[in-house]
């Protein structure tokens, strides 16, 4: 049994490589190969049905992949338009399920108020991944990224917590509003000071224990871990826990993480962000065989897809609706409002409007809706819902995520970015950390300058925005004084590199550029820093 799981995971691994490998070749995005591509692999003839415990998305893949989009979320973006993301994330996930659960009540016979309210609660959160993957490498302004990435980070607690309120509904036959408002305020901001509290105490390890590269990135493979079972082991937000305590740490790495540190553990999350992804992905499309066998002497097959069809075009009218009133009546009754954001336009909010693709999340809630209620009788309708969540995160998918890069082209949204390029930002950055490494070489160094040579010429590198290699070194020969003059020479460099990663985060506390290009800048200073010791080593 263990070598059947270890091999079926290599396949679906050596799967994923290749449907990312062909998506890549013809420029589409990922994701939707790969739930085309699980899909077709569902319907190999003459193999096992795979039936996947939720409990193996929600512990095992959802933390870590929500902590690595929170590590690399902006928190100034996301402070910037947390009217937009809150909009989103809380009024829309929360207008949706409504709505969803009025219409499906009215639409399916049979179908409940409660079964309603879960159906919305299963489907309401875009996927991040996808909606990133489609808008990589597409000209838009920054604006629609950080708004998209800021309410994938939220918006799935607040689904999840409809959710789990509308379940209980169901398996219990009770439901008080004013109990469920007063739990989703506990669970919301218990899970946010639980993951605060546990990425302080992560701060704490890395800062003032004697840790290694190895031991600090193991470290944060841990802390979404923990900071989710906390949370969930108290009924609180397991999600929120995460966002929460991710972007704490994101903040404060500059403070304990060394430049080796930082390397090795990128390295290591994108690798496992890819992983996981692409595992999630190919496992949904994996999932259609099962929806479909679960419809038999339930419904026919022509019904099942006639309902998703009709929800799925009700889910994307409902958030482009929404869109309109969200971006401009805040507009029109704030001065404030109007004199600090650009006008977005009406491209801004369509194309924010066809982001909402559905994905991991929504899998994983149908798939967690249990097979019995309390009194022992199956749970009503749990086929349907799972297949109408299928066919949900289908359409939404394949269909908005293809024909969101033609919208993109269509409203010309990128043309209007007026945000200062990166290019531009980049050279501003290096302008900026050149010039405080200079001064200070001028100020701490000038002895060194004028007696030793290879300092001399760090001064007049760092001064024409030179790059640092290790071809000089090389041809140093190795006497007594020639390495004590390279010892002084990385020492020096080594305290102009911090010098400079200073600045930097002087730049990220004045907001003056943006974060993304700030982590180049950074990365780079960590190579740099890297070559050097390397060498000495």
């Amino acid at each position: 049994m263990l070598h059947e799981s270890l091999l079926l995971i290599i396949v679906l691994l050596f799967a994923v490589l290749l449907l990312v490998m062909l998506a890549q070749k013809l420029r589409v995005s990922y994701p939707i190969f790969l739930v085309l591509g699980g899909l077709g692999l569902g319907f190999i003839p003459k193999q096992a049905p795979l039936f996947i415990d939720p409990n193996l998305i929600f512990l095992i893949f959802l933390p870590p992949l929500l902590y690595e989009a929170a590590w690399y979320t902006s928190w100034h973006e996301f402070w910037k338009w947390k009217r937009a993301i809150g909009l989103l994330a809380f009024g829309l996930v929360f207008f949706t399920s409504t709505i969803v659960a009025y219409v499906s009540k009215a639409l399916i016979p049979g179908f409940t108020l409660g079964l309603g309210f879960l159906l919305g609660g299963i489907i309401s959160p875009p996927d991040a991944v996808a909606a990133t993957s489609v808008l990589k490498g597409i000209r838009v302004p920054k604006r629609i990224t950080a708004i998209l990435e800021g309410e994938s980070l939220i918006n799935d607690a607040s689904s999840l917590i409809v959710f789990r309120f509308a379940l209980a509904a169901v398996v219990s036959g009770s439901f008080v509003w004013q109990q469920a408002a007063t739990s989703f305020l506990l669970a919301s901001g218990m899970g946010i000071v639980i993951g605060v509290a546990i990425g302080f105490g992560f701060y704490l390890i890395h800062k003032h224990l004697p840790t290694t590269p190895s031991i600090n990135t193991a470290l944060t493979l841990m802390a979404p871990y923990v900071m989710y079972l906390v949370a969930e082991e108290f009924h609180f937000s397991g999600v929120l826990a995460v966002v929460s305590g991710g972007l704490f740490m994101s903040y404060h790495s500059h403070q304990v993480f060394d430049a080796n540190t930082r390397i090795q553990s990128n390295s290591v999350w994108a690798s496992i962000g890819f992983i996981f992804n692409g595992l999630v992905f190919i496992l949904i499309g994996l999932q259609l065989p099962q929806a479909v066998a679960g419809l038999r002497g339930h419904y026919s097959l022509q019904e099942a897809i006639t309902y998703g069809l009709i929800i799925s075009g009700l889910v994307i009218a409902i958030r482009l609706l929404w869109m309109y009133p969200a971006t401009f009546l805040p507009r029109w009754w704030s001065y404030n409002v109007r004199a600090t954001e650009r006008n977005p336009g009406w491209q801004g909010p369509l194309v924010i409007g066809w982001a909402g693709m559905r994905g991991v999340v929504s899998l994983a809630s149908a798939l967690s809706v249990p097979l019995l209620l309390e009194n022992g009788q199956p749970f009503p309708m749990r086929s349907l819902i799972l297949f109408i969540t299928f066919i949900v995160i289908l359409v939404t998918l394949v269909f908005q995520g293809l024909t969101l890069p033609w919208l993109i082209r269509f409203t010309k949204v990128g043309e209007n970015d007026d945000a200062t390029p990166l290019a531009e930002q980049e050279a501003g950055i290096r302008l900026h950390i050149r010039r405080a490494a200079v001064a200070h070489l001028k100020q701490q160094y000038a002895p060194d300058m004028a007696a030793n040579e290879l300092v001399a010429r760090l001064h007049q590198r760092m001064s024409t925005e030179v790059e640092l290699t290790t071809r000089t070194l090389d041809n140093i020969e190795e006497s007594d004084a020639q390495r004590e003059a390279l010892r002084r020479y990385h020492e020096v460099l080594l305290d102009v590199l911090g010098v400079q990663r200073e600045e930097l985060q002087g730049l990220r506390r004045r907001n003056q550029f943006e974060d993304e290009v700030l982590r180049q800048q950074e990365a780079q200073l960590d190579l740099d820093e890297a070559k050097v010791r390397h060498i000495e080593h």
